[in-house]
């Protein structure tokens, strides 16, 4: 299969039974390393840590990328984190994972409490760029086309992003290539080898992404 196009925004849940269910069924096959992403970029980076449990919006005019992965884990919070509410610490997130990837005009945001944390990047025609760039979100959407895509993979058997698999018996899909236009993820975590940001700006704003 090539060239195929579609959106990637996830199926929303129907009970809260579901999700726990999902959640139970996906920890039986990973429950002693949930969360943790095994990177290999010029040498081997091992990256794990417990997430703060507040989300944060990233937005992008455009996103290119070469080698692309994609299927579930469970991110967790520390224990009785003042931000856990009724999820019990852990988090069901969709692992997004890119080797090369480019973003224009990239905005991320994240919620204080009455005003946003905001940083922009990769305007002015010098996009973002990130190597081995993995992304934990709970909600992803845009206008997406996927180049030599195979859909139903085991998530241990992936292989287009170097050293990032996912557990036995989870569904994945991974292609050779991946263009969302008008981005926009819901995420809890994120991580890369190398990040480079043309044009940075954080500041402090009464709006987010």
């Amino acid at each position: 299969m090539s060239d195929d196009t579609a959106p990637i925004e996830p199926a929303q849940p129907q009970s809260g039974v579901r999700w726990r269910r999902f959640a139970t069924s996906l920890a039986a096959v990973g429950a002693a390393a949930a969360g943790m992403v095994l990177l290999t970029a010029q040498g081997t980076l091992g990256v794990q840590f417990a997430i703060s449990g507040l989300p944060f919006v990233i937005t992008a005019d455009k996103l290119s990328g070469t080698g692309f992965e994609q299927f579930a884990t469970i991110d967790n919070m520390i224990e009785n984190s003042p931000n856990e509410g009724d999820t019990g610490g852990q988090v069901v997130v969709t692992v997004s994972a890119i080797d090369r990837a480019e973003l224009t005009n990239l905005c991320q945001s994240v919620n204080m409490g009455g005003m946003y944390l905001k940083l922009t990047a990769g305007g002015d025609g010098r996009p973002v760029t990130a190597r081995t760039m993995v992304v934990d979100s709970d909600e992803v959407a845009g206008d997406a086309t996927f180049g030599q895509i195979d859909i139903g993979q085991d998530a241990s058997t992936l292989d287009k992003v170097p050293g990032v698999r996912g557990y036995p018996g989870v569904f994945a899909q991974q292609a050779e290539t991946v263009t969302i236009v008008n981005l926009r993820q819901n995420n809890y975590a994120a991580t890369a080898a190398v990040f480079t940001l043309p044009n940075l700006r954080m500041r402090f704003a009464s709006d987010g992404c």
